[in-house]
């Protein structure tokens, strides 16, 4: 084959991979966007701010509970197919979402959404990894975390901003068609993909019995809630402690996701380069951001400097625990990245409960403060239990 050819080919692979960024682009900024809307979804829903903040809660737990099961059940069903499904579930309920007359209307549309998720995330890096040029998965996960990154970069401030000025509903029209241009292009683009390695229910006993995982799944739990008691209830704690207005809320939104795109590209050097795991260097530096958080109101700057190590330090968390349970189940990775994706909703959804329970009881102030006794046992657990299991220098095969 002529390397031009080649060229083609592997600039093709890209362009997938890229889509497929896109997409999780889209499904993190679906998740997401209800952080920065909290306040106006309330008051058109005539329900107080801590329900609504329940609307993460249980769009992660869905996502959690039905992982496994819709993954399991989807398991033999050719990839391309399955992703217009999904995407043609995905847009019917935006729109719903966006008709929603009530709270209870939302939520059942939200959970629509959340079934879609749960598939989503479960083959989607392992079907892109797999279809990246031969020698660059790491990089191809970097994509992916990208995408999800610009969900926050420009997700879920966009879609805050929209909905300030002309209401939360236009906002979830927006992604609904934003989701129908990515599901055109991955018509057209993706190639037939069989499934492959997805595992099935007789892989489960094996990965349960994989110290490794099981680490990696504990501390995603953990840390991902310490992250999220604090990060949902970002909007009510920047205009009640610092006294911020709507237009700074997205700044600090758009400077977390600005590093979470700088935080993917110092993963990929970080993990070639030190024998200091990435998740110790992330997670050490979540918790310096929420125990600083408090004290970084007085001054605009400040707050940013926070925002910008917060951003990079959740990216390298999320990236060093999902390539390490990439690595220790590669023969079941659809199975495995569910059970990921199941964890990491526990902690999102477990955060936003912790988050409101702390809001109502204590006032917003001390989301910051649970939620770093959340990283801090994350953290003690890893350097006390999990360093010792864990091979330090291995990394997913480039």
């Amino acid at each position: 084959m002529s390397s031009s050819t080649l060229d083609q080919a592997e600039n093709k692979s890209w362009f997938v991979v890229a889509l497929f960024a896109f997409a999780a682009f889209i499904f993190n900024t679906t998740e997401f966007v209800p952080i920065g809307l909290l306040p106006s979804i309330a008051q058109s829903l005539n329900v107080p701010e801590s329900q609504t903040g329940l609307l993460m809660t249980i769009y992660a737990w869905a996502v959690t509970i039905l992982s496994i099961p819709l993954t399991l059940a989807v398991g033999t069903m050719e990839r391309k197919k399955l992703l217009i499904s999904l995407f043609i579930i995905f847009i019917i309920a935006h729109i719903f979402s966006a008709l929603a007359w009530s709270y209870n209307v939302l939520t059942m549309s939200r959970l629509l959404i959340a079934c879609a998720h749960a598939i989503f995330w479960s083959i989607s890096i392992p079907l892109a990894m797999r279809l990246a040029p031969n020698g660059h998965r790491a990089k191809a996960l970097a994509f992916i975390v990208t995408g999800s990154s610009l969900a926050t970069v420009l997700g879920v401030p966009l879609g805050t901003a929209i909905g300030q000025h002309f209401g939360w509903r236009i906002t979830f029209y927006l992604i609904a068609a934003i989701a129908a241009l990515v599901m055109l292009l991955l018509i057209k683009k993706l190639p037939h993909s069989p499934s492959q390695n997805a595992g099935d229910l007789k892989s489960l006993p094996q990965l349960i019995k994989r110290a490794t995982l099981m680490q990696a799944f504990l501390l995603t739990a953990l840390t991902i809630t310490g992250y999220f008691t604090a990060y949902t209830y970002i909007t009510p704690y920047l205009r009640e402690i610092g006294g911020f207005g709507d237009r700074f809320v997205i700044v600090v939104l758009f400077v977390m996701g600005i590093a979470g795109i700088l935080g993917s590209i110092l993963f990929t050097r970080l993990i070639r380069k030190t024998v200091v795991h990435t998740y110790t260097i992330g997670a050490s530096l979540l918790l310096a951001c929420l125990l600083c958080l408090e004290y970084a109101q007085s001054y605009a700057w400040t707050m940013l400097l926070v925002a910008l190590g917060w951003g990079i330090a959740i990216t390298l968390i999320a990236m060093s625990l999902q390539s390490k349970v990439l690595e220790a189940a590669a023969d079941a990775a659809d199975l495995a990245t569910a059970i990921y994706s199941g964890t990491f909703n526990i902690g999102i959804g477990g955060g936003a409960f912790v988050g409101s329970l702390v809001l109502d009881h204590l006032g917003v102030l001390y989301t910051a403060h649970v939620g770093a006794a959340f990283v801090s046992a994350a953290l003690l657990f890893f350097l006390l239990v999990t360093r010792r299991i864990w091979v330090i220098n291995k990394s997913v095969s480039q």
